[in-house]
C-alpha cells in the first residue's frame, strides 16, 4: 500500500511559521490592524483573514467564488478575505490560526507547495510596513523561490524579471542571467512574488530596474 503524499509540503515548517506570525501579530496595537500591507489593498486583518480562511474554505466554495468575479480569482480571494475579517476579531482569527497549524490541507487547484509560499510572504506583508520582524529561514525560502520562478500564478518571474539575475546573500541559490539584484533568500521571493522593491530591501546594479519591473 503506498503511503499517502502530503497535501501540504513541509507541513512542520509551514505549521511553526504560522505559530510564529501569530506570536508577532499578538503584539499589535488595535489600530495596527487597519495598517495597509504589502499586498495591494489589503489591510493587515485581511491579511491574517485570509490566512485563516486557508485551511478553512472548500474548493467547490472559491470556484463559485471565481466563478462570480468573472475568472478574476485575486479579486475573488480578496473578497473572501475581507468578508471573513469582517466576521471575526483579529483575536478571533489569530486562535483559528493557530487552531489549524498544522493541519494538512489546502484548496484543490493549488500546489503543495502554495501554502508554505503563503505563509512566507504573508507574514513579511503584515510585519515590515509596521515595523516588525519576523526572520524568513533561508532554507524555506529556497524551496518557496524554486516554486514560484516559473510558475504562471504568480505572474512568470522568470519573465517579468528577464535581464535580472537574482543572487541570495544568505544561502546558495541563484536565478536568471543579466544585472545582479542581492537580497536574502526571503527579501528575494518579496521580489519575485511581486512586493514593491523599496519593501524588501535588495541591493545591487539591478535594483532600479527591478523596481519598474514591478512597478514600484
Amino acid at each position: 500500500m503506498s503511503e499517502r503524499r502530503p497535501r501540504v509540503q513541509l507541513l512542520p515548517a509551514v505549521a511553526d511559521r504560522r505559530r510564529a506570525l501569530a506570536d508577532l501579530l499578538d503584539t499589535l496595537a488595535g489600530h495596527e490592524w487597519a495598517a495597509p500591507s504589502l499586498c495591494r489593498e489589503w489591510t493587515a486583518h485581511d491579511v491574517l483573514a485570509h490566512l485563516a480562511l486557508s485551511t478553512r474554505q472548500s474548493t467547490a466554495r472559491v470556484f463559485w467564488r471565481v466563478l462570480r468575479a468573472r475568472g478574476d480569482f485575486e479579486r475573488a480571494d480578496a473578497a473572501l478575505a475581507r468578508e471573513h475579517a469582517a466576521r471575526f476579531s483579529p483575536s478571533e482569527l489569530l486562535a483559528q490560526l493557530r487552531a489549524t497549524a498544522d493541519l494538512d490541507r489546502r484548496l484543490g487547484l493549488s500546489s503543495a507547495w502554495d501554502p508554505l509560499v503563503d505563509v512566507l510572504v504573508h507574514s513579511q506583508d503584515i510585519a515590515r510596513p509596521l515595523g516588525r520582524e519576523l526572520p524568513t529561514p533561508p532554507e524555506l525560502a529556497v524551496p518557496a523561490l524554486r516554486h514560484v520562478w516559473s510558475n504562471v500564478f504568480y505572474g512568470h518571474p522568470d519573465r517579468r524579471l528577464r535581464g535580472l539575475r537574482l543572487v541570495a546573500t544568505d544561502i546558495d541559490w541563484t536565478a536568471g542571467r543579466g544585472t545582479e539584484v542581492r537580497g536574502r533568500a526571503g527579501d528575494l521571493l518579496l521580489l519575485a512574488t511581486g512586493r514593491p522593491v523599496a519593501a524588501t530591501g535588495v541591493t545591487g546594479p539591478g535594483v532600479g530596474e527591478a523596481a519598474a519591473r514591478t512597478g514600484s
